[in-house]
C-alpha cells in the first residue's frame, strides 16, 4: 500500500489536503543493515515503509539482541515513543533488506497536526492501531503456544523466513532458534 491509500483509507483527505501532507514526507533509499535510529537517541522521524522491511530491537545487558517488532510495506516504523514524546528511544530501528521509505520530522508532522484537524484524526488511529497490535504481541506471549505465535507472525508476514534471518524471527517470537527450526521442520 502507498503512503496516500494508506492516508485515504484512515481518513478522507481531500486532494488538496492530501498533497500538502506528502509534500512534508521525505523519500529515502535505505540500504540493507542500515540502524535509522539508536537507543538513547531521540527519534526524530516517522518512517513509511514503501518497498522493504525494517525491524525495532533492543540490547540485552549480555549484548544479545531481542526483536520486538518487524514492519512490513505499507506500514509506519517509528520508536514511537520516543518520536512522539521526543525522549530517548529504548529501541533500535533497522532496515533489513534495500528499501524506500518516506520520513517526516518530528517538527513537520507537529505542524501538520496544528494544520489539520483531519491530521490529528489520522495520528489518533494511528496510535489506537499500534497499541492494538502491542496488546495482541503481549497476550501472544503470555498465552499462545510457541506454534501458535509461529503462525500468526506467517499470517501477518507470509514471506518474513526468507527475507529475514532465524534469529530475529526466534527472538522476536520470545523462543530459541531450536525451537523455532523444530516448528518449522514440521511444516515441511
Amino acid at each position: 500500500m502507498k503512503l496516500a491509500d494508506f492516508l485515504l483509507t484512515s481518513v478522507p483527505f481531500s486532494q488538496e489536503e492530501l498533497n500538502d501532507i506528502l509534500s512534508h514526507f521525505e523519500k529515502e533509499y535505505v540500504k540493507k543493515n542500515q540502524v535509522l535510529i539508536r537507543e538513547g537517541r531521540v527519534c526524530n522521524k516517522l518512517y513509511f515503509v514503501d518497498l522493504g522491511m525494517g525491524r525495532s530491537y533492543y540490547l540485552k545487558k549480555d549484548g544479545k539482541e531481542v526483536t520486538q517488532w518487524f514492519f512490513g510495506a505499507g506500514e509506519f516504523m517509528s520508536s514511537a515513543d520516543s518520536f512522539f514524546k521526543q525522549t530517548p528511544s529504548f529501541y533500535y530501528l533497522e532496515i533489513l533488506e534495500d528499501s524506500i521509505v518516506y520520513s517526516i520530522s518530528n517538527e513537520n508532522m507537529d505542524f501538520l497536526l496544528a494544520k489539520y484537524h483531519k491530521m490529528e484524526k489520522f495520528i489518533r488511529l494511528l496510535a489506537i492501531d499500534i497499541l492494538s497490535n502491542v496488546i495482541l504481541k503481549l497476550n501472544a506471549i503470555q498465552f499462545q503456544t510457541a506454534r501458535e505465535r509461529y503462525d500468526y507472525m506467517i499470517s501477518e508476514f507470509p514471506d518474513i523466513s526468507h527475507r529475514v534471518p532465524l534469529s530475529h524471527i526466534a527472538s522476536y517470537l520470545g523462543m530459541t532458534q531450536e525451537t523455532l527450526s523444530r516448528i518449522r521442520r514440521n511444516d515441511s
